[in-house]
């Protein structure tokens, strides 16, 4: 029997919000936004309430000056979302590892309340977080109160998504599109060329994960000849879908979740969210078990393939910030490195295109002032660009400097000579 369910106004459900109090908002697709513009409604009574989320999607309204002395956004991932709000000092940012995220609402960042979107009720009450369990379960399991955002459009996932309708404190019912990003729309011809590069790296057998952005997309449309694939990854994107229908993507030689992608979060087209949709070969789990080193590693062949903004000629990976300007954040680049690293066959690549948009070179003699380092140079082992792979594990600072001198734009080459010699006195 179908359990009842009563739904309330946006203004009763988030009348639980006071003054001083810290709010989790759920993120990625899932963003809660419907929920967000009512809550700015409520900017008036409100002071010093604590917003905290990791990648937030579209046009959350309380991160605009006017709101800056009733809500103060403070948060782990900076999307383009909060980018100007967190450069112009109206926002903060907590530097963290991804798996970090649930032992820090455990422990240091109690949360008053959670605002979350969710499928609707089954049968048996239960409602699914979607397509961003992540941070998300942890973020419910340890807040005093749930706001739920019912919405039909939100995909029904399996794994550590459910969550029953007797843990919501007030349920809100708002039918509306989920956020979409069309990664595969943005890839380039460099982009293509590093992921053949890329590609031509991964054998048969192997566990992917693949990292945000063009580059990955573009590594999944040049594993069409491959075999036997698994996916242990942070979050999915539209690209995996192909080869999961062609059976590039089984899942069949992982040692743990075999013939099951796992995953944290997907972001993509509303393809990729009715393709996960009640669909049992994805689940769905805990961040800090999906990004695990201890668990990653135990699958074979782990090829973890990040991208970042510079790295400099010893290996620094500067994958967060563009100088001291805050851009993302850390993620959970390092979380895969170091498990694909420990992975028996594994692989950890920093895949990025020698130039960007603008021409700047992004192999470089030094980080700019500001920089943050995600990945340290005794962690980096594969740098890869259109012009080829660098391998730097188990490498000196010179022997490091001219492998991925070979690997930048032909017309950068020479200045990055006389800076390595300049700083070895060698080359």
């Amino acid at each position: 029997m179908k359990l009842p369910v009563v739904y309330k106004t946006a203004e009763e459900a988030l009348s639980v919000v006071k003054s001083g109090h810290r709010v989790f908002v759920q993120g990625s697709a899932q963003t809660p936004l419907y929920l967000l513009r009512q809550l700015a409604k409520m900017a008036p009574v409100l002071r010093d309430v604590e917003l905290t989320f990791i990648t937030v999607q579209g046009d959350i309204e309380l991160d605009k000056p006017e709101y800056a002395d009733s809500f103060h956004i403070n948060c782990m991932f900076v999307s383009n979302s909060v980018r100007q709000a967190v450069n112009e000092g109206r926002a903060d940012f907590i530097p963290v590892f991804l798996s970090d995220i649930p032992d820090l609402f455990r422990r240091e960042m109690k949360i008053d309340v959670a605002l979350v979107q969710v499928s609707p009720p089954d049968i048996h009450g239960y409602c699914s977080l979607g397509v961003s369990v992540d941070i998300a379960r942890s973020a419910v399991n340890t807040a005093t109160h749930i706001i739920a955002q019912i919405n039909p459009r939100v995909p029904r996932t399996h794994g550590d998504s459910l969550i029953h309708t007797k843990r919501f404190t007030s349920m809100v019912f708002q039918d509306e599109e989920l956020p979409e990003v069309d990664y595969g729309a943005k890839v380039q011809e460099q982009d293509l060329k590093i992921g053949k590069i890329v590609a031509g790296m991964i054998e048969d057998g192997s566990t992917l994960q693949m990292g945000i952005g063009t580059i990955p997309d573009a590594v999944l449309r040049s594993l069409t000849n491959h075999k036997n694939l698994g996916v242990h990854t942070e979050m999915c994107s539209d690209g995996i879908i192909d080869l999961f229908d062609n059976d590039v993507i089984n899942n069949s030689q992982k040692r743990i979740h075999p013939n099951k992608t796992v995953t944290g979060f997907a972001i993509g087209t509303r393809r990729l969210y009715d393709y996960v949709d009640d669909n049992p070969a994805f689940v769905f789990l805990d961040i800090d078990y999906v990004n695990d080193p201890h668990v990653i590693r135990r699958n074979p062949k782990v090829v973890a393939i990040n991208s970042a903004i510079e790295v400099d000629i010893t290996g620094q990976v500067c994958a967060d910030s563009i100088g001291a300007i805050q851009y993302s954040g850390i993620g959970g680049q390092m979380d895969f490195m170091r498990g694909a690293a420990l992975s028996e066959g594994g692989k950890p690549i920093i895949a990025l295109t020698s130039r960007t948009a603008k021409g700047i070179n992004r192999i470089v003699p030094f980080l700019k002032p500001g920089a943050g380092v995600v990945t340290t140079r005794g962690h980096i082992h594969y740098v890869v660009t259109e012009y080829g792979i660098a391998y730097l594990f188990g490498k000196n600072l010179r022997q490091r400097a001219k492998a991925l001198i070979n690997i930048a734009h032909p017309d950068d080459r020479e200045s990055l000579e006389r800076a390595c010699f300049e700083r070895f006195h060698a080359f």
